[in-house]
């Protein structure tokens, strides 16, 4: 999960290589053509369902799987 985590920050070229990304605050799936808001001198997506910055996206190679993302929350927000 931390490897995972990594992949959730300074991440805007992986972000604009995938073709879906999710959120682990809110876990919802989405395509990064809808975030609109950055972060880290614009290179840190946040979510634009939740705004909360918690996105990865699949050119990260992880699964972006419902089951994924509620594990990662459990670890990151409890």
């Amino acid at each position: 999960m931390k490897l995972a985590h990594r992949h959730s920050m300074r991440h805007r070229l992986e972000i604009e290589a995938s073709r879906l990304c999710g959120c682990f605050y809110c876990q919802r799936i989405f395509n990064p053509d809808r975030i609109v808001d950055w972060i880290d001198r614009e290179q840190t997506a946040r979510c634009p369902s939740c705004g909360i910055d918690s996105v990865l996206g699949d050119a990260s190679g992880l699964s972006l799987t419902p089951d994924f993302l509620e594990q990662m929350r459990k670890v990151w927000f409890g």
